[in-house]
Order: C-alpha cells, then sequence, then structure tokens
C-alpha cells in the first residue's frame, strides 16, 4: 500500500473537518470569530492538497472529487452558516429566541430564521459552481465565474466589517435586509457566472506576466493591514476588477497579434 499517494487526500479531508468545525462554532457555541479561524485553516488546507498532489505526482479522479465535496462544506455550507448567524441578528429574534429588538414586526424564531435563510444560496450555488469547475476543461490555469474559496473570503470580510467598529449596514438599518438579499443574488450569481478570472497558477514567479496576481498581494495585505479581516471583502472586490481588466487586456493584445 503507497502511503504517499494518500497524503494529498488526508490533507483534503483536514479541509473538510475544519469546514465542519465552522459550522459548529457558528451554531452551536456562537462564536463567529473561531468560525473564521476554521474557514481560514480550510483555506490553507485546500491549498495544500493540490501543491501536495502535484510534488508528489498524486493527482487523481477521486482526489479532485473528493477536494469538489470538501470545498462544498467549507467554502459553500460553513459561510452560508456563517452569514445566516449574522443575518439572524438583523431580525427582533436570534436563533434562540432571545428578543434583540431590531425588528419588531419579527417576533417568532421560526420568521427570523426563514428571513435569514436566503444566505444558504451561497451553498447551493458554491455546489453549482464546483460541478461546473469539475466538468469544464477550461478551467485549468484560470476561472470561469468566481471561485468559491473566494467567495467565502468576501463574506468573512464583509460581516467582519460590520459586527466591528465599521457597522456598514448600520447606515440605512431599515433597507439592510434588502441589501442583504441583493448582495446574496450578486455573489451567488458571480459563482456561476462566465466571467473570466484569473488563478494563482503560475508558470514563475518572475513580475512578467504576473503583473496582476503580485498587485492584487499588495493591495489585498495593505486592506488587510489597514482593515483587518475586514479588508478581505474589499480584497475581493478588487479581485474581480483586476480580472476583467486583465482579462480586456489579454483579449486585446491576442487580437493585435
Amino acid at each position: 500500500m503507497n502511503i504517499i499517494k494518500h497524503i494529498p487526500n488526508s490533507i483534503t479531508c483536514l479541509n473538510l473537518l475544519s469546514g465542519c468545525a465552522a459550522i459548529i462554532a457558528d451554531l452551536v457555541y456562537a462564536s463567529p470569530g473561531w468560525a473564521v479561524v476554521f474557514i481560514a485553516l480550510a483555506a490553507l488546507f485546500d491549498l495544500l492538497d493540490g501543491m501536495a498532489a502535484r510534488l508528489l505526482h498524486a493527482s487523481s479522479a477521486i482526489g479532485a472529487d473528493l477536494d469538489s465535496l470538501a470545498d462544498v462544506i467549507s467554502f459553500g455550507l460553513a459561510p452560508a452558516v456563517h452569514v445566516f448567524a449574522h443575518f439572524s441578528l438583523h431580525t427582533s429574534v436570534d436563533l434562540q429566541g432571545k428578543d434583540l429588538g431590531l425588528f419588531d414586526i419579527v417576533a417568532h424564531p421560526a420568521i427570523a430564521v426563514a428571513l435569514a435563510s436566503p444566505a444558504f444560496l451561497l451553498a447551493v450555488f458554491a455546489a453549482i459552481r464546483l460541478a461546473k469547475f469539475n466538468n469544464d476543461k477550461r478551467q485549468h490555469s484560470s476561472f470561469i465565474g468566481l471561485p468559491v474559496p473566494a467567495n467565502a473570503l468576501f463574506w468573512i470580510g464583509f460581516i467582519a466589517l460590520d459586527s466591528n467598529q465599521y457597522h456598514i449596514t448600520a447606515f440605512l438599518p431599515d433597507l439592510m435586509p434588502v441589501f442583504l438579499y441583493l448582495l446574496l443574488i450578486l455573489m451567488s450569481y458571480l459563482m456561476v457566472s462566465k466571467i473570466p478570472m484569473f488563478s494563482f497558477k503560475v508558470k514563475h514567479l518572475r513580475w512578467k506576466d504576473n503583473e496582476y496576481r503580485y498587485s492584487l498581494v499588495i493591495i489585498s495585505l495593505l486592506l488587510i493591514g489597514i482593515l483587518g479581516i475586514g479588508g478581505l471583502s474589499l480584497a475581493i472586490i478588487c479581485y474581480i476588477l483586476l480580472s476583467l481588466a486583465y482579462h480586456k487586456l489579454s483579449k486585446k493584445m491576442s487580437s493585435n497579434c
């Protein structure tokens, strides 16, 4: 039995376990901070399993499917639960039925849960996006649509901004649920859209041909340095904009050749 070939899949399982832990942290212990830590760990394991598979020449069809299944949990369901838990705070009750006094029109836990349930659109569209990715041969060196981990990072950052000193949704509290619904729809659409997005699969580490990647890393570090975890949401917005610019420039250069 070749143990080496099982190393990447074992790391993928750690990704999956981290996603499960994030869900428990949010729903059972009401600890969004720990949920973020576990989702971040899942992202680390997601990066490492691919690297391990390439370095050990242990790639397999089962490994690819297992990776997608783990990603559905860690970057689809776990962020959806994270958003759901946060969303419930903007009704007048939380998951235990405690009155929070934010929206008097909602007076029952079941109604609060129903209003927060659209957060699970993120899990549904993450599953669709990953199914498309597994069957799309064009996405070896780049992506079509927003990658599921990037969507997860956006929501982690967004909720951190809203939960900390910035309270970005406090400016229009009565419209906040509508704003969140629209944002959920937009981010769900981006995952299954045909918008081209660059990846971090590089052929070399030189600046040339990697300008957009290095620019995104620098911008992201600056945003995180200024805003903390909240900077992740703005970093993902920059990723989307830079990808659009990269695709437009690449298309222009191809037409000139």
